[in-house]
């Protein structure tokens, strides 16, 4: 009759990926990992004769399986576990610190974007003052709040790079819904130029195709800027 192997004291290189803590945690997130296996990714190695995952468990077990009681532990009191040095107590007592103080943390108060005036409230104390162009792109979530403002490039006095591939990396890789280009223009005049049409024009074909829209470029002078949105050119 086959058995199954017992996972539970092998060494971690010898478990399939899919079922080494770390591994499974790049490969399905962190939500998918037991709070055994969250630990043993805390604790990195195990010792001799026993895994991470195997002395995360014993852990565990000490304190009836309760993240609750393991959180009054000091980092003496870890020590006292055999395997368990300075190190791996420490990294233990700062993530359930870390795990406290998420929870009691108030959620973050993103702003709203309802007009072209927020989107210009938003940026315009950085901005306006520049002696160098710039482009910012606000990404924005579902509710029109923004959830970053990044700095895509500065160039001269007289302008900057305009890479449509950095604006849909950064609207990407914060999972943004939409997205709202800024540049300033150092001279005061907020005209836009035919570069800066084109440059729109392209965005926003690009943004449709991968259904992040763009929602306004705004550009920003001294104290005033121009919207193509409320322009009726976007």
């Amino acid at each position: 009759m086959l058995q199954a192997k017992n996972t539970m004291h092998m060494p971690l290189h010898d478990l399939h990926a899919a079922d080494r803590p770390r591994e499974k945690m790049l490969l399905r997130g962190p939500h998918a990992l037991t709070d055994a296996e969250l630990i043993a990714v805390l604790l990195g190695s195990g010792r001799v004769g026993e895994s991470a995952l195997a002395l995360a468990t014993r852990i565990l077990d000490a304190v009836d399986r309760s993240l609750f009681e393991l959180g009054k532990r000091s980092p003496q009191r870890l020590m006292e576990f055999e395997g368990v040095g300075e190190a791996k107590a420490l990294r233990i007592c700062t993530a359930l610190e870390l795990a406290r103080r998420r929870r009691d943390a108030p959620p973050l108060q993103r702003t709203v974007v309802r007009s072209s005036l927020e989107a210009f409230e938003a940026c315009r104390h950085e901005m306006e003052d520049l002696q160098v162009e710039q482009l910012r792109v606000l990404l924005m979530d579902r509710g029109n709040r923004i959830i970053r403002q990044q700095v895509l490039t500065s160039g001269g006095p007289s302008g900057t790079v305009a890479d449509p591939k950095l604006v849909f990396q950064a609207a990407l890789e914060h999972r943004a819904t939409s997205l709202i280009l800024v540049h300033n223009h150092p001279s005061g005049n907020i005209r836009p130029s035919e570069a800066d049409r084109q440059v729109t024009e392209r965005i926003a074909a690009s943004g449709a195709m991968l259904d992040l829209p763009l929602t306004d470029h705004l550009i920003v002078g001294h104290g005033q800027y121009f919207s193509f949105a409320d322009e009726g050119i976007l």
